[in-house]
């Protein structure tokens, strides 16, 4: 069995990164019955994200913590009753396989594990900061509108990283959404449980994916979120904000 995710190691143990996307794969024994070229769109991994949150953990020699597994085998950022934890359409494409699944197994064998994990890494490392990668379409498939927004910032009642966040995206004269494109006190699941629940400032980074499609735009935003995460480091310090 592969593990839940992708460890990455760093020295500065004041921030955790998380990308619960960060993968398209499927393990063999799982049967999608979908056309491969699906799982190179935003439907099955968070296009990216993966190089990004890596780029950026090397760049802050922080710690980081990469899902292993496509959200078309398993939305990781969903909680375990959600009704699109294992998708049968997404953004109008079925998803076939996950017709007849168990639900059950397949939460014991992804889902579960890689919440265990994140919840023992929170433990261990107390970390100040989490920040969640993500990334979004610049116009879903079906039924969508253009996305004007090139970042967006999500959170729910925690708001102490998300305010000063919104502030530095827009100084750097960045189209920022506010809760946009998705609301975060309604799709939060992983910084609520992690983060939210201990106390520990976090916030979601939504960018969207045609910004960071290439080695070119992921250099650009990593060098983006240093200077983010150097200033949240600032600011919650200036107002007293640690994890409890």
């Amino acid at each position: 069995m592969s593990a839940p995710a992708e460890i990455i190691e760093g020295k500065q143990q004041d921030i955790l990164l998380l990308c619960d996307h960060a993968s398209n794969a499927v393990p063999a024994d799982i049967d999608l019955q979908i056309a491969a070229e699906l799982l190179d769109l935003h439907i099955a991994v968070d296009i990216g994200a993966g190089p990004l949150t890596r780029s950026l953990a090397a760049r802050l020699d922080a710690p980081a913590i990469l899902a292993t597994v496509s959200r078309l085998v398993v939305d990781l950022h969903r909680e375990p009753d959600h009704v699109g934890l294992i998708p049968h359409r997404s953004d109008g494409h079925l998803i076939p396989g996950n017709d007849t699944v168990d639900r059950a197994a397949r939460i014991a064998r992804f889902h579960a594990p890689y919440h265990r994990l994140l919840a023992r890494r929170v433990r261990s490392q107390r970390p100040r900061l989490i920040l969640s990668i993500h990334s979004f379409t610049p116009c879903l498939e079906h039924g969508g509108t253009d996305r004007p927004w090139q970042v967006g910032i999500l959170y729910n009642r925690d708001a102490r990283a998300a305010r000063p966040a919104i502030d530095f995206f827009r100084s750097q004269g960045l189209v920022t959404g506010d809760n946009e494109p998705y609301s975060g006190r309604l799709l939060n699941a992983t910084l609520n449980r992690h983060a939210e629940a201990n106390g520990i400032p976090s916030v979601a980074i939504e960018i969207r994916n045609d910004l960071v499609r290439d080695a070119a735009g992921v250099e650009q935003w990593s060098r983006t979120l240093v200077g983010l995460a150097n200033s949240l480091r600032n600011s919650l310090a200036q107002n007293g904000a640690t994890a409890t």
